[in-house]
């Protein structure tokens, strides 16, 4: 299966593959919000726990296969097996993810050990309707912007050396929308707006009360 763009193939097997292994992470995502929020769950719930599984997944497949085989030594390019192949795909679209550019390795390890077990945490405080999770929720969402960043300004900085932007599926699937604005950027900001008001709402509340009591 491959379609060609000036003589060059751009969408492969493993193109498939991947994009399908993506597709069935969005699909349990979906399924778990039936399967684990109560039927009282609000939209804005479920789109936030739909985007929590995802990204909890994404950590802890796509992302911690790359780390596995990015440290030690080792690199995804001279990886062999069904797993790196996967990671490799991603990579030709962003370079240094075959290479173990030490600083997405860096950044893969607090995504890894520390986004991914956050987002689970906010997942069972989101189940048990824990109000406390909009906190968590801005610090998750604080961090994959700053991840982000961090990941692409480098490049941009530089000319976007490693970036192959000439590849209309690794410019705006992999990079655009996977990896870039949709994802990690347009959802994480809306849910720290969201959460904003709801802990800004709280804080009025309680502060209401508190000017209340003293007047009586």
């Amino acid at each position: 299966m491959s379609t060609a763009t000036g003589g060059v193939e751009w969408f492969t097997t493993s193109s498939a593959y991947s994009l399908a292994f993506i597709g069935a992470i969005g699909v349990v995502a979906y399924l778990s919000a039936n399967a684990f929020l109560p039927r009282k769950a609000t939209s804005m719930d479920r789109f936030t726990w739909i985007w929590l599984t995802f990204d909890a997944l994404i950590h802890f497949s796509f992302e911690a296969i790359f780390l596995y085989y990015s440290v030690f030594g080792r690199q995804v390019a001279t990886s062999e097996g069904v797993l790196p192949e996967m990671v490799k795909e991603y990579a030709l679209a962003d370079l240094r993810w075959a290479v173990a550019d030490p600083t997405v390795v860096s950044l893969e390890i607090l995504t890894v050990l520390g986004a991914g077990p956050m987002a689970c945490y906010i997942l069972k405080q989101l189940a048990a309707d824990d109000p406390a999770r909009h906190y968590w929720i801005v610090v998750l969402c604080t961090a994959e912007l700053y991840g982000g960043w961090m990941t692409f300004c480098p490049e941009w900085l530089t000319g976007s050396p490693n970036l192959v932007i000439s590849n209309p599926l690794y410019l705006w699937v992999y990079l655009t929308l996977m990896n870039g604005m949709q994802v990690w950027v347009v959802v994480p900001l809306g849910l720290m707006v969201d959460s904003y008001k709801h802990i800004a709402s709280s804080l009025r509340s309680a502060q209401a009360v508190q000017r209340s009591v003293k007047t009586e």
